[in-house]
């Protein structure tokens, strides 16, 4: 399966010669902060679509596509803790020393692994909407989770090969009704009034349009190598974090119940825990923005 891409966008290279590509967006001068989208996603998901808001913030935000989405290529058998040297390599490109790290949904267990591996680096950290990890203790993964998403992650305990042939259906059914429906994605989910109302506006579905055409612009990989990292330990101890992290999730979320926040706030050491009690899964962009400079500026 293969799709038209959008504007290519900035790109670097890694020891192992793989592309990473990314998008910058806001004041260069201002608090540097990466965004790591959510699955599947791409670099657009965490963008704002008017830079000068995001400037006006005070900030200067950085997203990329995870080996495999995108302009980025793929990177077989990939563990979450592997987008530490990613997002490493692309701050060393843009001169970026310390900067915060946030990632919503598939992105949090990424945003979690740069808090933990970059210590020296990081100032704060945010996993939003976050899975916990699958062998988590005392959590049945499972329950109040959407049985659409349950579905996904029994295709990824099946293994890579039924994983990929379900996801390239989806992502054919899913681009067949793009233009018409941008919400295709998640119409088989029941999801949240709060989430419902998200949906219902253009510059969300617009940017739902814009994000799943990058994500599976060169095939489905990305989202299967998230899928299947999501499952296996993810290469990093949730306790060696030591910077400050904020842990948000939303009361009424389907597709990663409230339960894996609670359970990440308790098993990283200081934690803050946010439970929105009027919030899914999803947000606009004005929400995000305002939440990325309230979380960037404490």
């Amino acid at each position: 399966m293969s799709q038209v891409g959008q504007a290519p966008g900035a790109f670097v290279e890694t020891r192992d010669g793989r592309r990473l590509t990314y998008e910058q967006a806001g004041d260069p001068n201002g608090q540097a902060v990466f965004v790591l989208h959510g699955t599947p996603g791409s670099r657009f998901s965490g963008q704002h679509p008017d830079p000068a808001r995001v400037s006006a913030a005070g900030l200067w935000v950085i997203t990329y596509d995870r080996p495999g989405y995108g302009g980025s290529d793929r990177q077989p058998g990939r563990s979450v803790a592997d987008c530490v040297a990613d997002v490493a390599l692309i701050a060393d490109e843009l001169g970026i020393e310390r900067f915060a790290v946030t990632g919503g949904s598939g992105g949090g267990p990424h945003s979690l692994a740069v808090a933990a591996g970059l210590p020296e680096r990081v100032t704060r950290a945010e996993a939003n909407v976050s899975p916990a990890p699958y062998d988590a203790s005392d959590l049945d993964y499972f329950q109040g989770m959407d049985p659409a998403n349950v579905k996904e992650f029994q295709w990824a305990l099946a293994g890579e090969d039924r994983l990929r042939a379900e996801l390239e259906r989806e992502a054919r059914r899913v681009l067949d009704r793009l233009d018409e429906d941008p919400t295709a994605l998640l119409s088989d989910f029941e999801l949240s009034d709060a989430d419902r109302d998200v949906l219902g506006q253009e510059v969300v579905r617009e940017r739902m349009r814009l994000s799943f055409r990058e994500a599976v612009a060169a095939g489905v990989w990305g989202w299967v190598d998230d899928d299947l990292a999501f499952l296996r330990p993810w290469g990093f101890e949730l306790t060696d974090i030591r910077v400050p992290v904020q842990i948000r999730y939303g009361v009424g979320d389907v597709l990663v119940p409230a339960a894996h926040g609670a359970w990440l706030a308790r098993h990283i050491p200081n934690a803050t825990e946010i439970a929105d009690t009027d919030a899914g899964h999803l947000s606009t962009p004005d929400e995000h923005l305002e939440r990325l400079r309230q979380f960037v500026f404490g």
